[in-house]
């Protein structure tokens, strides 16, 4: 222990403090009620901002996944559609129709 540095020191001593039947474990603390040294909070606001950290690259990767699907169902969709209404013909029949219709008004308005 002596040639240990303080922050090793003190976290041996707490995890022997902390150790029931001789295991290690964390012991749960409350900064505002229990009384803690600045190296105590520096370290535990460290472990926090790792942990937040480690967390938010899953987060991200998780979240360009789930953009990246709801992207391609958009395309997807939006093309789709364009194909679907490109196949359509029944505006041609409608126009032929329309010729047709005209064709006869025009046979009928020229002989009369």
């Amino acid at each position: 222990s002596a040639n240990c540095s303080p922050r090793i020191w003190e976290r041996k001593k707490m995890a022997e403090m902390n150790s029931p039947g001789g295991s290690q474990f964390a012991k749960r603390v409350d900064p505002k009620r229990d009384n803690l040294t600045k190296e105590q909070i520096e370290f535990m606001q460290k472990v926090e901002l790792a942990q937040w950290h480690k967390n938010m690259q899953k987060r991200r990767g998780r979240n360009v996944i789930t953009g990246l699907a709801i992207g391609a169902i958009v395309l997807g969709i939006y093309g789709y559609t364009f194909y679907s209404v490109s196949q359509e013909r029944f505006l041609d029949d409608l126009e032929e129709e329309a010729k047709v219709v005209q064709a006869r008004s025009n046979s009928k308005t020229s002989v009369n």
